[in-house]
């Protein structure tokens, strides 16, 4: 079973053109006790904004973008899932940096938000691009692993296996394991530690 195949992705950027940006900024901590994620994008970078009257998240100019550039290091600190839930509510499909923390890279990965990796020059370009001119239209192309804008064409890094499961639509492991009930059912039975555990559950 496969879910939406990711191959290519276009619209405008919101810049964050600092480093280090950790999950508690990105959606912090008193948010965690929610038990779903209902609403979640509403604390998107919250505390920032409410002391930020420019932030580029409220910058009417970067309205409807579904991309970010980022810095180095982002998503570092805590594995809170909260974090890339909430940019992908918020809108954000896909995100370009220097560098991205691996447990948020993962967590992207499992929601179906690819990360591309880039240079220091190239992401610092794309994001001074996004500031100056907040209406340009990018594409970020995962089978290519590039984005482009006008003529030019930034190359990007992804992770070979996450770029393979964007392309085929298998990156939903949940959908991957509902599609293939009778071969988990199979596995599973084959297993003792869950045959022992039905079997003192009886």
């Amino acid at each position: 079973m496969s879910t939406k195949r990711i191959e290519k992705i276009v619209g405008k950027a919101i810049p964050m053109p600092r480093d280090d940006i950790d999950t508690d900024r990105i959606t912090p901590a008193r948010f965690l006790k929610s038990i779903t994620f209902e609403g979640i994008e509403k604390a998107l970078f919250c505390d920032e904004r409410e002391n930020t009257p420019d932030h580029p998240v409220d910058n009417p100019a970067h309205k409807g973008a579904n991309m970010m550039f980022v810095g180095k290091n982002f998503g570092s600190g805590s594995s809170r899932e909260h974090a890339p839930q909430a940019l992908k509510r918020f809108g954000v499909d896909v995100l370009v940096g220097i560098s991205f923390a691996e447990i948020f890279a993962g967590n992207c990965f499992a929601i179906g938000v690819p990360l591309g990796v880039a240079s220091a020059e190239d992401v610092n370009e794309l994001i001074r691009q996004a500031q100056e001119e907040p209406e340009t239209r990018f594409t970020v192309d995962i089978g290519n692993s590039t984005v482009s804008y006008g003529d030019r064409v930034v190359p990007i890094d992804i992770q070979e296996t996450r770029k393979a499961a964007f392309l085929a639509g298998t990156w939903d492991m949940l959908a991957n394991l509902r599609g293939n009930l009778p071969q988990v059912e199979e596995v599973a039975a084959s297993l003792p530690y869950v045959t022992n555990f039905e079997s003192e559950a009886q």
